[in-house]
């Protein structure tokens, strides 16, 4: 028989396995070569994760306690995969097009964003997916025990496997299950892992059931007559229990969270479930084809008394086949993992996004543009909540004592999730369903399911004391949990389903009837109801330009500086602006809500936007939809919102760049001034001091001294004409370039040198006056091919600029460069006040001199910066929402 440290080895060496597989599929997805993490067969396999240690050892168990009741968990997600296609269709649609990371989230969002009604969802979700979880646990024990000679029920080592368990899940989910804060992007690591998973699993059932048949009962005439003699033949299957399975497990297959993230988050392509429609019933059929030759051998060869959840592990071991025992235990180790693993990770974002990231918003000031990094915080969230998820199960294993029966206990996880059905469905096929009834019948079925099946489940005497089972709550009979309202005699699962299922669709119908949905509950109605008709967002926001720098800042402390920039700078492009802050249009807020709701949930990102927003409006188009009108209303409305907001936009920018004309006039006539003055005054300097010099009579010092004047005049007055000149000969392309190679820490030596005096290559901590710079040494050390003097010319430029206009109390000037796909960005950002939103269309332009205080300069500098870079093929802008002035010089690709 295989030893306990063998078994553990094995399991470590598969673990490490399934590690690398993670991490390759992950390295793959991100350096975009893994188009086959994206096939059908991949997301089909990926379903199997409701197979979990239930279906794998619990199944064969279930069949010989039960006969053929055991159909019934792969009858209710083949019912749903086959029958009810379109609303799984619609699930994806709904969760691509709204950008929904759970099914709290989901749930959520069809309700107005009601984040009341998201953390309901979650509480539920957590206590629900808490047996589950114990289930997964036990099973891993219970195979661990099968292969002690003295078995290790009641002994401290039972108590040991589990945490050991428990602690590695734990670790493996929050390494391949929190890289990324987008919730809504794929964790292809993870999925690949689950299918490779499913794979094992199915091949290690399908291995034992094989040996079953033909090995130890010699074929399958043989197999058919045992089971014909064996007790399963004779079991009366209940028609109200086998229905209510049925129901219940279809239930669960839409409503487990686990269930949710594959089939919808985790879902690349709406067409895979056109196979997963036929590939995924096909799977459950093979991996249940053997249960009942299994349980019948089971029962006959096994002593009395064995746990029939044990057989597909005990009859290899007894035939001494401990190669194939170990092969079963993997498959079932298999199952356990992956179901905890993907259950982790959706319960994670949920509790993240819809309360520990609501409650730190509210705790931090209730605002956007707070101290902090939100990133961070939701990654830690997300963290710790795997951490929490995971020992709840273990704790929940430890109370309810580890009984035996692996079915009993996933039935109640059934019952649990299967409360969110009636919100989830009444809300993708009724528009009138609110968010009033929604928590209504997720109140009472809750209630109902923890009192009639989640706290029996303990046992008697361990919750629920004997006289609660025997008279009733308070005393009352007719609320024994068994027997509500005297309905004893009934199956007990019957009972509580019926009851909790039952009246909470009661109270979910009668409260949406008689309650009034908000306009947003119907515009979200709308979206949802019709997903297939509107591909718009949920409604419209307005917004001002003067508010994108906010929503800038806000996205950075969300999504990190990078990608915010980024996604600021395509939406720019996209409206046909430069820099980084596009116009904050309905469709950019509508964009920006979704993008961020794949971070912090739905009702977060609405709630932070509209902190920074102001408000959401509903639009002529909207309110028609809610209204239900005509098509013909509706789009003869939609053409004029969307003329009206095309003459709007096009006003707004004819005014801006009519305000961008009326300034560069007023500037060019000051610089024409500005240059008169520039030229005048060392031209009558020159002339002044030189007809002193010719009158004579002037001693040698005084005749020195008249010298020295005329000669830094003349330095000045040609420094202004080389500024002309060089702005002139930029301009016209007729600038010769000299392609050097060297690093970037040369030539911001060069630079710093030249500004505020020379400093140690590449160290921080250069000084002049009152200017402190701070660079990198390590990303400085970038090779460069372009042309070196006037790239220097830049960095002068800016580090001078940054030194006459940094108001800071102790100016800083930070240096931050970083190589990319792209190529390289180099940043100077001061800790100053910065520059205007209204002025910073302007800085580039020629003559402009910007600020109440003015630095002597004809504000040519940045023009002739704008030119130099894009004669090197990169370019230079102003970076907004930094702290401070700052600018990125970029330079591309073929200059490294």
């Amino acid at each position: 028989m295989a030893t306990l440290n063998v078994l553990a080895a094995v399991c470590v060496v598969y673990v490490i396995f399934l590690f690398t597989v993670a991490f390759a599929a992950d390295r793959a997805a991100r350096r975009g070569r893994g188009a086959w993490l994206r096939s059908p067969l991949v997301y089909t396999l990926s379903l199997s994760i409701y197979c979990t240690g239930w279906t794998f050892y619990g199944a064969v168990g279930f069949a010989a306690r039960s006969g053929m009741e055991y159909v019934t968990i792969y009858l209710g997600p083949t019912l749903v995969m086959i029958g009810w296609w379109w609303t799984l269709r619609k699930m994806v649609r709904v969760g691509r097009s709204q950008r929904i990371t759970s099914i709290a989230d989901m749930i959520s969002s069809r309700y107005g964003k009601s984040n009341t009604l998201a953390v309901c969802v979650t509480i539920i979700a957590v206590i629900g997916t808490t047996p589950y979880i114990a289930l997964q646990l036990q099973s891993v024990t219970l195979a661990f025990a099968a292969f002690s000679p003295q078995g290790l029920e009641g002994g401290r080592s039972v108590q040991s496997i589990a945490i050991y368990a428990a602690l590695g899940l734990t670790l493996f989910t929050i390494l391949f299950g929190t890289r990324n804060l987008d919730a809504n992007e794929r964790h292809h690591g993870v999925v690949i892992a689950i299918a490779v998973e499913a794979v094992v699993k199915l091949i290690a059932l399908i291995a034992v059931g094989v040996f079953v048949v033909w090995g130890l009962e010699g074929g399958l005439a043989a197999t058919l007559a045992r089971i014909d003699a064996s007790p399963i033949a004779d079991f009366d299957v209940s028609g109200s229990r086998w229905t209510a399975l049925t129901l219940l497990s279809a239930a669960a297959f839409l409503c487990l969270p686990r269930m949710f993230q594959v089939m919808v988050v985790e879902n690349e392509d709406e067409g895979h479930l056109r196979t997963a429609a036929w590939a995924f019933p096909l799977y459950l059929m093979l991996i249940s084809l053997f249960v009942v030759p299994i349980a019948a051998v089971g029962l006959q060869v096994m002593p009395a008394g064995s746990n029939p959840d044990l057989y597909v592990l005990n009859l290899p071991l007894v035939a001494g086949q401990d190669g194939l025992a170990i092969l079963s235990f993997l498959g079932g180790f298999s199952s356990a993992t992956s179901m905890v693993i993907v259950a982790a990770i959706a319960l994670s974002t949920m509790v993240s996004n819809h309360i520990v990231m609501p409650i730190w918003l509210r705790a931090t000031g209730g605002t956007a543009m707070m101290s902090g990094d939100v990133r961070q915080v939701a990654l830690l969230a997300r963290r710790l909540s795997i951490a929490a998820v995971v020992m709840l199960g273990y704790f929940y294993f430890r109370m309810s004592g580890g009984g035996t029966a692996l079915a009993a206990i996933g039935l109640v996880a059934f019952g649990g999730v299967a409360q969110f059905l009636p919100a989830l469905m009444g809300g993708l096929i009724w528009r009138g369903a609110t968010r009033s009834g929604a928590l209504a019948g997720l109140g009472v079925g809750f209630v109902l399911w923890i009192y009639c099946l989640f706290l029996p489940s303990f046992g008697v005497g361990v919750v629920l004391p004997q006289h609660v089972f025997d008279q009733g709550l308070f005393g009352l009979s007719w609320l024994r949990p068994q027997a509500l309202l005297w309905t004893g005699g009934m199956d007990p699962l019957v009972h509580a389903v019926m009851w909790s299922v039952g009246l909470n669709t009661a109270a979910f119908c009668i409260v949406s009837i008689l309650s009034f949905p908000r306009p947003v509950e119907r515009l979200q109605g709308a979206q949802f109801v019709n997903v297939f008709e509107h591909s718009r967002g949920p409604g419209t926001w307005t917004g001002g330009r003067g508010q994108s720098e906010d929503l800038l800042i806000m996205a950075q402390r969300i999504m990190g500086a990078a990608e915010a920039q980024e996604l600021f700078s395509r939406a720019a492009r996209r409206q046909g602006l430069t820099g980084y802050l596009p116009e904050p249009s309905p469709d950019f807020l509508e964009w920006l809500e979704r993008r961020l709701s794949g971070s912090v949930g739905a009702a977060t990102a609405h709630a932070m936007i509209s902190q920074i927003v102001g408000r959401t409006t509903v639009s002529v188009e909207d309110l028609l939809a809610v209204a239900d009108e005509t098509a013909q209303i509706m789009e003869y409305s939609s053409q004029l919102e969307a003329k009206s907001a095309e003459q709007a936009r096009t006003a707004r920018q004819l005014r801006e760049v009519n305000e961008k004309l009326t300034r560069l006039s007023v500037q060019k006539d000051g610089f024409l001034s500005q240059v008169s003055h520039e030229l005048r005054t060392p031209m009558t300097s020159i002339r002044a001091f030189s007809e002193i010099l010719r009158e004579g009579e002037l001693s040698g010092d005084e005749q020195k001294k008249y010298a020295s004047i005329i000669h830094a005049e003349s330095l000045r007055l040609t420094r202004l004409l080389d500024d002309l000149l060089d702005l002139s000969v930029l301009e016209s392309g007729q600038v010769v370039l000299n392609a050097q190679t060297g690093t970037l820490a040369e030539v911001l030596d060069r630079a710093v040198a030249a500004t505020v005096g020379s400093a140690p290559a590449g160290k921080s901590g250069a000084r002049s006056d009152t200017l402190d710079i701070q660079r990198d040494a390590e990303a400085e050390q970038v090779r460069l091919n372009t042309d070196m003097d006037r790239l220097a010319q830049v960095f002068i430029n800016l580090i001078a600029n940054a030194r006459k206009y940094c108001d800071a109390e102790t100016p800083v000037l930070r240096v931050r460069s970083e190589t990319g796909e792209a190529g390289l960005t180099v940043d100077f950002i001061d800790n100053g006040t910065g520059i205007a939103i209204e002025d910073e269309a302007l800085i580039f332009e020629k003559f402009s001199r910007l600020g109440a205080t003015r630095a002597p300069g004809a504000g040519l500098g940045l023009a002739i910066c704008r030119e130099i870079m894009l004669r090197l093929g990169g370019t230079i802008s102003y970076l907004p929402g930094q702290g401070g002035a700052a600018f990125r010089v970029t330079l591309p690709r073929e200059a490294l």
